[in-house]
């Protein structure tokens, strides 16, 4: 259950239900609106996505991924009640469970006290789990790496494990968003189309 602090707690989990609303089983207090309403719309993102898990444990992402290859990956519920998600990913190394941190404006992962780098920050994690994706390692970025023990072992986000299948529509507007351009022609669009695409701008 989400619910904001001071001049936002007015906003109900009775509201959110009946907006039809998944969310996570926990009260979470948010620092201001704009906060909030991120939160908000990349839960609705995820719950397109078909690799959003919810509520299960890490035991049960590690079942889930323990027979896949290394960098098949899904999001789900934290366990820990001071975070709203976690990034359940195969490595090369098992399963890692890395929990994603959120601020006032952003998504990232949790910092690694051996990682000497700052971690990249999105307003929405399917941002975020694109960054890490072999497709967006462009103009020459380098493999990002996670900590176990004293390996550090590549983070490289493959391909999510669906726990529900996806729409033909769906599918074909990942696809469009993977290989087309579309903001500069959107406005060309007709508006149930264009809705449609700005709803999910994203390709996995």
């Amino acid at each position: 259950m989400v619910t904001l602090s001071k001049a936002y707690s007015a906003m109900s989990s009775s509201h959110l239900d009946s907006a039809g609303m998944r969310l996570p089983q926990r009260y979470k207090t948010f620092t201001s609106k704009a906060q909030y309403q991120m939160v908000l719309a990349t839960l609705r993102k995820l719950q397109e996505s078909g690799f959003y898990w919810g509520a299960i444990t890490g035991k049960n992402a590690n079942s889930l991924l323990g027979a896949e290859k290394a960098g098949t990956f899904l999001v789900r519920d934290s366990s820990d009640n001071r975070h709203l998600f976690t990034l359940s990913v195969k490595t090369t190394a098992g399963t890692k469970n890395l929990r994603v941190q959120c601020d006032a404006a952003s998504f990232y992962l949790q910092t690694d006290p051996k990682n000497i780098h700052a971690v990249p920050h999105f307003d929405c994690i399917l941002k975020l789990v694109h960054y890490y994706m072999p497709q967006s390692r462009a103009n020459g970025r380098t493999v990002d790496y996670i900590y176990s023990g004293s390996d550090k072992v590549p983070l490289e986000l493959v391909k999510p494990l669906a726990c529900c299948p996806s729409t033909l529509q769906h599918l074909c507007r990942k696809t469009v968003n993977g290989h087309l351009d579309i903001s500069s022609t959107r406005d060309q669009l007709p508006h149930p189309l264009r809705q449609y695409m700005q709803d999910y701008e994203s390709p996995i």
